[in-house]
């Protein structure tokens, strides 16, 4: 029988949709509560916060704005490949194209990253034994639920560009999904991701002139603030009843992990794009001056979490120190970010009443 050509779009678009699925093989004991008990206070009040912090991004977000994604997002000296030979041989429309180049790979890597951390809240409701954690975490997946809505739309509404997800974001994603230990999926998504992502949307929001992506990132920031902040609650307690091979493990998978997120920001992906010398442009972003304060500070909400939940031992040290991230052991801790965030909501819902009872 010949085929129809409305058949024929239609397996078209299946295999296509196909390309783009990937299933993971994971293993996750789901523990029920059946006591309902109310044995954690503080996690209790941080899931009443979070019902209170629910925000619609039709209503909040200026969507009609223009965007120009070639803008830098940050000053010059960040620019990965900044004083170089290579970056000065590039005409003007080649330094632009490759300017919109980086930013929507950034943007892409945290779309991704909100698509994991989506998955690995939903695997925590299932797994962490409290009913107060059960409850925060079911929270957390609506709150990454609506951050993949708002970067998905920004990127193919207003950049039309996507970027696929970094090999060293993968890796990490893939292991924190795929560990069958509760604890370990909260270290390494509400302490590691979560703290990183914090960090970077912090320094977008500071130096973006792009009024839709500072507005987006401002929002995205205080629900990020409880989730590092739910991560520090929940396993400073419990790490420290462990013995201390357990605690020796969980210490290695936090450098792990931090060398990871520190390869990630290499653009890898857009230098193969634009034709560019891959292996020389990784250098020079490894090498340059700008970057290196950029890596670093990416881990400056990190280590004072890793520190609250008793990680932070002198063999770790060392090995920040050599990461260079270690001068962040005494920065803002994770309570105080959300201390912050919770200042900012109050002002903003404050505004956002004036307005209302603003006849004009």
């Amino acid at each position: 029988m010949l085929q129809t050509e409305s058949q024929a779009r239609a397996e078209s678009t299946t295999a296509a949709r196909a390309l783009h699925l990937e299933q993971l093989e994971v293993h996750l004991d789901l523990i029920y509560n059946w006591s309902y008990e109310r044995q954690r206070q503080e996690l209790r009040t941080l899931y009443d916060k979070a019902k209170r912090a629910q925000w619609i991004p039709d209503d909040v977000l200026p969507w009609q704005t223009d965007v120009d994604i070639s803008k830098p997002a940050g000053p010059p000296e960040f620019h990965p490949l900044h004083g170089s030979a290579i970056l000065a041989k590039l005409t003007p429309q080649e330094a632009t194209t490759l300017q919109a180049e980086l930013n929507a790979w950034t943007l892409s890597q945290f779309l991704h990253g909100e698509q994991g951390a989506m998955m690995a809240a939903t695997q925590l409701v299932a797994a962490v034994p409290d009913m107060e954690s059960k409850y925060y975490a079911a929270t957390q997946v609506v709150d990454e639920a609506r951050h993949v809505e708002v970067y998905d739309r920004y990127l193919h509404e207003k950049c039309r560009l996507v970027y696929p997800i970094s090999p060293h974001l993968k890796k990490l994603l893939d292991l924190i999904l795929t560990d069958s230990r509760w604890d370990m999926k909260l270290l390494g998504m509400q302490i590691m991701v979560e703290g990183l992502a914090l960090a970077a949307f912090g320094m977008i929001r500071q130096n973006t002139t792009e009024p839709l992506l500072k507005q987006l990132t401002h929002y995205v920031m205080l629900d990020e603030a409880r989730h590092v902040a739910f991560g520090v609650l929940s396993l400073r307690d419990y790490y420290a009843d462990q013995k201390e091979s357990d605690v020796k493990e969980r210490e290695d998978f936090v450098y792990e992990a931090a060398v990871l997120m520190r390869d990630r920001f290499l653009f890898q992906q857009v230098w193969e794009k634009m034709g560019m010398p891959i292996e020389e442009c990784v250098k020079l972003a490894l090498d340059n001056a700008g970057q290196k304060m950029f890596r670093s500070y990416l881990f400056a909400k990190i280590v004072p979490a890793v520190k609250r939940i008793g990680l932070l031992s002198n063999r770790q040290r060392e090995r920040f120190e050599k990461l260079g991230i270690l001068q962040f052991e005494h920065a803002p801790d994770p309570f105080q970010d959300l201390a912050l965030a919770e200042a900012e909501q109050a002002n903003q819902s404050r505004e956002l009443r004036r307005r209302g009872s603003d006849p004009s």
